[in-house]
């Protein structure tokens, strides 16, 4: 890894922006303003299957969409063409599998000259439908909406291949990168048969493992992009499954019932702590509303050994053991190797923990999803796909030695994980830059999975880099309280898509962006993790790093004009 990298490594449709353009000051050279798209309309679908080619690539369908057939978040979308396809059909030498990129792309007939990249999250494998989602949970709005022309795909294997499509060296670089590739210059032409140009401005996003395709795209495909949109980014990947993998090894140490990993931190103890958190950081921003907005202040101010009690018997959910502590500290602080090797970024303390969405990362995930992702698409060489026990794996697995596979490459696996699925020298993103694109990026505080201190380090770096300040043309927002992409106690609806195309194409920097929450009656799905005493409306701003949203003073705490990015 480049060694500037990291060490440790709306209440209604309309909630969308708080605007204030700034960043770089009078002696820095303005950059490029690129202008604003211009739509066109579709002519026709149903003969746009005979009409398209383009080298390895195979269109099946081309299907008319009418009007309200596809219905997003309550509303009714409009017609569109709908176009599958595969590319790169082949056969692997190697476990003698079929494979193809497969995609779909859904074609507005009202077009508003835009291409969107669906980057899909998990271990893809499913060409999910190609709506365009422009951030937050339960979303309100989609870009195929907006107008857009959306693509998305299964990144070049099918569900029924996961996670065994590792044992393929060339599934793997199409998963990590290769896919985006492929598919982006066949995008667009696409678009320019069925509109008779290519799309002025594209942009690409998603959560996840869609938010690592983003930041990989940043840093390999600038020049196909303008607009980047990242949630909740698992660009260290590989590294973040295995430090989950030690997590499972510290909760599977600490369970009272063997077996049952929750059982080493359970409801009542995350409950607790997240207590405690909320007892000593809720009020930093000005007003005590059950949610941490100065999260740096927080980390400051709470000290799991000093403001939770111990134990002085048995457990009984009003305390944790002074095992817990040292262990799950431990975890908090960044999980190592028995060696002492840090694996991955800390987490920050946060008012999140105590959900059902936390947990199932933490206590299910690592000898599932992070199980076979290591040891069968990330490991050079892999398991045995065969005999593969993700149990066993995890709890009698080195992690040293895992870590020594991760970044290995063999004659067959000449690519390594942290070479295929990181974003090369990322921090160098000056492609980008002096091209005049913009990136948005955003992350949960209460992530238990993707850590959004070290997406805050990368944009750290991604400042020293550039003087001090990214902020002319890379934003990063943290989302107080968000689990993994979405729920929480959090206002977790939010589009992030708009504010980035009235960047790119107006010049327009988001200085904010207002989050709702999601309470009862909410078309985007309620979610439960809402506590009942907050408004089902109640929404605040989401404030470009390093500020954080503050309470003014006076005015309804449920109403985000009432706080202030200070």
């Amino acid at each position: 890894m480049n060694g500037r990298q990291l060490t440790g490594t709306a209440a209604a449709a309309s909630a969308v922006l708080l605007l204030a353009a700034c960043g770089g000051g009078d002696s820095v050279a303005p950059l490029p303003q690129l202008a604003a798209a211009t739509g066109a309309t579709l002519s026709s679908c149903a003969d746009l299957a005979t009409r398209i080619a383009y080298p390895n690539t195979v269109i099946t369908a081309a299907n008319d969409i009418p009007a309200g057939t596809l219905v997003v978040a309550g509303k009714p979308v409009a017609q569109h063409c709908q176009v599958t396809g595969q590319m790169f059909q082949r056969v692997s030498p190697v476990d003698g599998k079929r494979y193809a990129i497969g995609f779909e792309m859904r074609l507005p007939v009202n077009w508003n000259g835009r291409f969107f990249y669906q980057a899909n999250g998990g271990l893809d494998g499913v060409v999910a439908t190609a709506t365009g989602p422009v951030g937050g949970g339960g979303p309100l709005d989609h870009a195929l909406n907006q107008g857009f022309a959306v693509i998305s795909s299964d990144a070049g294997h099918n569900g029924s291949q996961i996670p065994s499509f590792g044992i393929d060296p060339q599934a793997r670089l199409d998963y990590g990168y290769q896919a985006v590739g492929k598919l982006t210059p066949m995008a667009k032409a696409l678009i320019k048969t069925a509109y008779g140009k290519e799309p002025d401005r594209s942009y690409i996003g998603g959560c996840s493992n869609g938010g690592r395709h983003t930041m990989v795209a940043a840093a390999r495909y600038a020049d196909q992009y303008d607009g980047f949109l990242v949630g909740d980014p698992g660009f260290r990947l590989p590294l973040a499954a295995t430090a989950n993998i030690a997590g499972g090894k510290t909760y599977a140490a600490l369970a009272s019932t063997p077996g049952d990993l929750s059982t080493g931190f359970t409801a009542a103890e995350r409950t607790l702590v997240s207590n405690a958190v909320l007892d000593k950081c809720d009020a930093l921003d000005g007003v005590k509303d059950g949610m941490v907005q100065d999260g740096a202040a927080c980390q400051a101010a709470f000290n799991l050994e000093r403001d939770v009690p111990t134990c002085a018997g048995a457990r009984d959910g009003t305390c944790l053991s002074a095992a817990q502590k040292t262990a799950i500290g431990q975890l908090f602080a960044g999980a190592t190797t028995a060696t002492g090797k840090k694996i991955y970024a800390g987490f920050p303390y946060d008012a999140g923990l105590a959900t059902p969405g936390w947990a199932s990362w933490k206590f299910t995930s690592p000898m599932q999803r992070d199980a076979g992702a290591v040891g069968l698409v990330w490991q050079a060489p892999p398991e045995d796909a065969a005999s593969f026990d993700g149990t066993s794996f995890v709890l009698n697995g080195n992690l040293d030695d895992m870590l020594a596979k991760i970044g290995a490459t063999t004659a067959t696996y000449t690519e390594s994980a942290l070479s295929f699925m990181l974003p090369p020298n990322v921090s160098d993103l000056g492609a980008l830059k002096k091209r005049g694109a913009k990136l948005l990026a955003y992350h949960g505080t209460s992530d238990p999975i993707f850590s959004s201190d070290d997406t805050n380090a990368w944009y750290d770096s991604l400042r020293a880099a550039n003087g001090g300040d990214a902020a002319n043309f890379a934003r990063f927002f943290r989302v107080p309280g968000m689990n993994h992409c979405s729920g929480g106690p959090t206002a977790d609806q939010f589009d992030m898509l708009t504010p980035l195309v009235n960047w790119v194409e107006k010049g327009q920097a988001p200085d904010a962006v207002t989050a709702s929450v999601r309470g009862p009656g909410n078309s985007g799905g309620v979610n439960a993790d809402v506590p009942a005493s907050w408004s089902a409306s109640r929404s605040r701003p989401l404030c470009a790093y390093p500020k954080v949203a503050k309470y003014k003073g006076s005015g309804s705490v449920e109403d985000a004009a009432n706080f202030s990015c200070q």
